[in-house]
């Protein structure tokens, strides 16, 4: 195993004052940026670390900031630090043209003046600095390069950046890797890397076992501390990255679905496939992680939450509001289930688990990914053990999507898939979904209104899609 490369690094005084005007301008057009819909008035330094020197012909800057934005778009209200952004802030005299859609901005003033600053991952040579220092596990400042000795990295892997993304980053080098930058980020343990490796540890095939991992620790080291300033959460370190296998030739599992809704082809075995993999991480997480029996009071505060957000989203949405008391009777039906005595496992889940998060290798075989959870909830909640059939609601709720986002709609294509995941489900867990209907209808009328919430503010076409769920959901017979 190599050894560990320590450098201890500064950040040159008045770097982020510097930057400040640019990322104001830049950061809110990024597809993975949180705070759409207000402004951004400032930023606060949490970690600040020069991966290359900017005095040479090409430097690097590694970047944890804070986001200021108002609680509320126009409102007068103070506002506050919010959301914390890894940055990767390339820095060059001039971009070739190659790195034109990377464009950060000129920089007029402080260390870097008449420089020009560029988002790195588009450009090979920091990207694959990024893979040395996993490779080498270094350690840069207050950042930590972590592996799994068990496992090799080659050096002079070549690094593509993957420009379908949303709410994260990737690079593939050399369809060996995948580098998965998380960019909102939080203290605390990420459940993306640590549900991985608990599940490596039990020799769970369906998903790609971490390779190396990147961590901030805040606030242990000298160079954080010189820019930090008050503790920013400084006993808990950040999960920066998560290093994986390169599934080759694997076809992601949503546009796999929409290319045989085109062909008019049913998607029966694919789904019969992917409830028995499902079942399959489900049944090893629970051996991995502790499980807890779920009885009256924690059911009840789980339907007291379901029916505050169904109250929201009628507010919200006033198209819910004829289905609000069908709705409803889905959470309460589940609470009266729970006040007779009715108890239910919970364990640690996917917790955002639809088409989009899985792979097909050309194998067939189901690869499950992704496992931060729903990135809008806090750290400490997608880490609660939870029914394993909230990933299976999501899951459902995906193929619904799936049929009907084409043109016309295949509501019969979806309801077979259904069918084809629960069965291949319990042959996996020897319990299938649809004989818990009560609980089934709870989480997945739960996702349905999340998804109305969503589409109403954020794609209005879209909005027919869960309100067809919704109208299935509200009814006495929801199958």
């Amino acid at each position: 195993m190599s050894e560990a490369v320590t450098r201890i690094v500064t950040a040159p005084p008045g770097l982020l004052a510097s930057l400040d005007p640019l990322l104001r301008e830049w950061l809110p057009r990024q597809r993975w940026f949180a705070g759409k819909g207000r402004p951004v008035t400032g930023f606060t330094l949490v970690e600040a670390t020069e991966l290359l020197p900017s005095t040479a012909k090409l430097g690097l800057y590694h970047l944890l900031v804070r986001a200021h934005q108002p609680l509320v778009p126009g409102h007068s209200a103070p506002e506050q630090p919010g959301d914390c952004y890894q940055l990767l802030i390339g820095v060059r005299e001039a971009l070739p043209p190659r790195l034109a859609p990377a464009l950060i901005g000129h920089v007029t003033s402080g260390p870097l003046a008449g420089r020009t600053v560029y988002e790195a991952l588009h450009d090979p040579r920091p990207a694959e600095l990024l893979l040395e220092a996993l490779r080498t596990q270094a350690r840069i400042g207050g950042l930590r390069f972590d592996r799994d000795p068990h496992q090799e990295i080659r050096a002079g892997l070549v690094p593509r950046l993957v420009t379908a993304e949303q709410s994260n980053s990737s690079v593939v080098y050399g369809d060996t890797f995948i580098l998965k930058l998380m960019r909102r980020v939080v203290p605390g343990i990420n459940p993306d890397l640590e549900l991985p490796l608990a599940l490596a540890r039990v020799g769970c095939p369906k998903v790609p076992p971490p390779t190396a991992w990147m961590v901030a620790d805040v606030g242990r080291s000298a160079a954080s501390a010189a820019v930090t300033g008050p503790a920013d959460f400084a006993d808990e370190p950040y999960v920066l990255g998560v290093l994986q296998p390169f599934v080759q030739g694997a076809a992601d599992g949503w546009e796999l679905a929409l290319r045989e809704l085109a062909k008019g082809e049913d998607f029966v075995a694919e789904a019969r496939d992917l409830g028995r993999a499902t079942a399959e991480v489900h049944t090893a997480l629970a051996r991995a992680l502790p499980t807890v029996t779920m009885g009256h009071l924690q059911l009840q505060r789980t339907v007291e939450g379901m029916i505050e957000r169904l109250e929201a989203a009628v507010q919200a949405v006033p198209a819910l509001r004829p289905y609000a008391p069908g709705l409803h009777s889905a959470f309460t039906a589940l609470g009266d289930l729970a006040a007779e005595g009715r108890t239910w496992t919970a364990q640690r889940i996917h917790g955002d688990l639809h088409l989009g998060q899985c792979l097909r290798s050309p194998a067939g075989d189901w690869w499950l990914i992704d496992f931060e959870g729903e990135p809008v909830r806090p750290l400490a909640e997608r880490r609660m053990p939870q029914p394993a059939m909230k990933d299976v609601a999501g899951m459902l709720r995906s193929f619904d999507y799936a049929a009907r986002s084409v043109d016309p709609p295949q509501p019969d294509w979806a309801r077979t898939c259904r069918a084809a995941y629960c069965s291949g489900y319990a042959e996996a867990a020897d319990r299938d979904p649809r004989t818990d209907p009560v609980l089934l209808r709870a989480y997945e009328t739960d996702k349905a209104i999340y998804e109305v919430v969503y589409e109403a503010r954020h794609r209005p076409d879209w909005l027919p899609v869960p309100m067809a769920a919704v109208h299935r959901l509200a009814s006495a017979d929801p199958t």
